[in-house]
């Protein structure tokens, strides 16, 4: 197989390991959003935060912590699949390495 080559399919088996990582860590990170909105308001969670018929406040609390949560849990899962990829090839993802780093 030419360097070309497997520089194409490395990216390709990244790209499908940093998506399953990132969804399941956003579905993971929606169910702990969820829960804790529940215990600390005793409210659901508004299922559609546009709707003007949910509260501004509410609203807007729901998109901070939700936005945050989900960001922070999807960034720290893709560390975590870079990490297991660098161990398993022996480097990390192209998109990952610094411009004098890569190949």
């Amino acid at each position: 197989m030419a360097k070309k080559d497997k520089g194409a399919s490395d990216t390709k088996v990244w790209s499908a390991f940093s998506l399953i990582a990132a969804l399941g860590a956003a579905t993971v990170a929606k169910k702990a959003i969820n829960t804790s909105w529940k215990a600390a308001t005793r409210k659901q969670p508004p299922e559609n935060p546009a709707d003007p018929d949910v509260d501004l406040r509410e609203a807007v609390a729901w998109a901070i912590v939700s936005g945050a949560f989900v960001g922070l849990a999807r960034m720290l899962a893709q560390r975590r699949a870079a990490s297991y990829y660098a161990r398993s090839t022996g480097h990390l993802p192209a998109s990952l390495q610094r411009d004098n780093d890569r190949v």
